[in-house]
């Protein structure tokens, strides 16, 4: 049996073993007391224009206004489809503060996910940019959308976003053609909504911290995504938790300002979380709208000091694999925080190598607004564990039976915490629980005598080889060490000895990786069973939006080649 919350050992003096939401009354009490105590801080630098607290509570309050004067019932749900822009977060408290309800969107979504996330939720109201104005006119007539709130890259960015528009229209034509001319779905300039929202009365409407928030979809990596129920007091819970995770290391950086770097998208719940753990301790966001861009990425981050940098693993070795990125200065680079996947130990050791500010690893989901565990961010070096619970979180493993297991034993990682849903939008969920209340999270973890969980996969994907567990990410992680090697993942396919074989997908370097030179090396390096059966080379890996390897794609792309199977 498992010794009863071991972790709490390991908190720093600083670091409070209990976080109390409760002592705020709603979300919007949280916004405010960051407005009002770092009023004249900045809040945000994009492209090189920065807008203060002040200046992002006045425009979520025009918003809130704005959409009050709609004449929505309360509680209605309105979608949010933006990329890092200075607009984003206003307009997201802005829905909160007026009464509503937020719909994250990933602004990359295809007609067919963006119309069953729509649907689902019964949005009425969307704010989105026009470079993704294309996606919604394909499925708007399919869906309740009502009023469509029109948005361009550089429409807060005065002067500088007339040049930014511009640009991105005529000079690098990304904005796809679109139409939404029809009158029944009201199209309103985002500029016009902040101008009217100015002149109109806003009501503050009574909120509780029970009443539904955020409607955070999860990935739906295995079918349709589902809608995560996520409460005013699930978001204030982890805004606390993060920051007393933090304080440590925050409460020691003697910087005017301390800069967080924003490049994960704002609709994912990682990056989400880091807003409120930055707006709660006054941080300024650097708004990365196009991380993808590595060159780009690498000159905005040489404009202004970088005290903080969450990412996942994809991004940080994208960092690495560019020529410019050593150059930059990392002097203040205080917390380098991975999360969203699994980080890899050749990663952790480039990156410490070339910062000089070692990789900490956390974990959290979108059913617990990204609270779950993480390592101590005063830590000199990678450990490959994903850390310890947070403030208020408590974690079981389980076995298939549903009997906790004990240390350095695998199971099936149970959550439970003011921070976690009660469930899923329009679904039963039941059965997402244990029979006392903890959420079954899915991934497979062990932990040690010190409460220090490591991660070993998702359950789904865990490969039965003759009755052997074999984890894909320690197969991955292991194959990653191959010269030449630049990436792979495995997945478990069907075999009539085994049950199940092991299957890698290569991305080589170049033509001197051969099947036989993976083959040996994984003989060499894991255990008989563990070792790939199946290989196969390919240009490049479905991934999700941060970096995440899909190995549903992969399954199904298997399938399709070998349909006999």
């Amino acid at each position: 049996m498992m010794p009863n919350k071991p972790w709490l050992d390991q908190y720093p003096a600083s670091v409070p073993k209990t976080i109390n939401p409760d002592t705020y009354g709603s979300v919007m009490e949280l916004y405010e007391e960051c407005f009002e105590r770092f009023s004249g801080h900045p809040m945000s630098i994009c492209m090189g224009v920065t807008h203060t607290y002040n200046d992002v509570n006045n425009a979520s309050l025009a918003i809130a206004a704005w959409l009050q004067a709609q004449g929505l019932p309360k509680g209605s749900i309105v979608a949010l489809m933006m990329p890092n822009l200075p607009q984003y977060l206003p307009t997201m408290i802005g829905i909160l503060r007026a009464g509503y309800v937020c719909t994250p969107i990933n602004p990359l979504y295809t007609g067919r996910e963006l119309r069953h996330q729509l649907n689902d939720s019964g949005a009425q109201v969307i704010f989105v940019v026009d470079n993704f104005a294309q996606a919604l006119e394909q499925v708007v007539d399919e869906t309740a959308i009502k009023r469509i709130v029109l948005s361009k890259l550089g429409d807060m960015m005065g002067l500088k976003g007339m040049l930014v528009n511009t640009i991105v229209r005529q000079v690098k034509r990304l904005i796809p053609k679109y139409k939404l001319n029809d009158p029944k779905h009201e199209v309103t300039k985002f500029p016009d909504v902040l101008k009217q929202g100015k002149t109109l009365p806003f009501h503050a409407p009574k909120m509780t911290l029970d009443q539904l928030a955020i409607l955070q979809y999860t990935g739906g990596t295995t079918g349709l995504s589902k809608g995560t129920i996520l409460t005013q007091r699930n978001i204030v819970a982890a805004a606390l938790m993060a920051e007393a995770w933090y304080r440590p290391v925050t409460s020691d950086i003697n910087e005017v300002y301390i800069n967080m770097v924003m490049a994960l998208p704002l609709y994912h719940i990682f990056a989400f979380s880091l807003s409120l753990l930055g707006m709660r301790s006054g941080y300024t966001f650097i708004l990365v709208p196009n991380p993808r861009d590595m060159p780009g990425f690498v000159k905005t981050l040489s404009k202004q000091p970088f005290h903080i940098f969450p990412a996942v693993n994809t991004l940080f070795k994208g960092l690495l694999d560019t020529p410019s990125f050593k150059n930059l200065n990392f002097a203040p680079l205080r917390i380098s925080q991975a999360g969203g996947m699994a980080a890899t130990k050749q990663t952790a050791e480039r990156w410490l190598e070339v910062t000089g500010c070692p990789m900490v690893e956390g974990w959290g989901m979108t059913e617990g607004v990204a609270g779950g565990t993480a390592n101590l961010v005063t830590d000199d070096k990678f450990n490959g564990t994903i850390g310890i619970p947070v403030p208020n979180v408590d974690i079981i493993l389980i076995d298939e039976n549903g009997e906790r297991v004990g240390t350095h034993q695998a199971g099936e990682m149970c959550i439970k915490g003011p921070n976690v849903t009660s469930g899923y939008y329009n679904r039963d969920s039941t059965n997402d629980f244990t029979s006392d209340g903890y959420f079954r999270t899915g991934d497979i973890a062990s932990m040690d005598e010190k409460g220090y969980f490591t991660l070993l996969d998702r359950k789904k994907d865990m490969i039965l080889v003759s009755g052997f567990n074999v984890f894909p990410s320690e197969v991955e992680s292991v194959m990653l060490d191959c010269d030449g090697v630049i990436d792979c993942a495995v997945i478990g396919i069907p075999d009539e000895r085994q049950g199940e074989a092991v299957k890698i997908y290569v991305v080589p370097a170049d033509n001197n990786v051969t099947k036989e030179v993976i083959t040996d090396f994984a003989l060499d390096n894991l255990t008989g069973y563990k070792c790939p059966r199946y290989i196969e080379f390919v240009s490049d890996l479905p991934k999700s939006n941060v970096g995440k390897v899909l190995r549903q794609k992969l399954r199904e792309k298997h399938h399709a080649d070998h349909p006999q199977q």
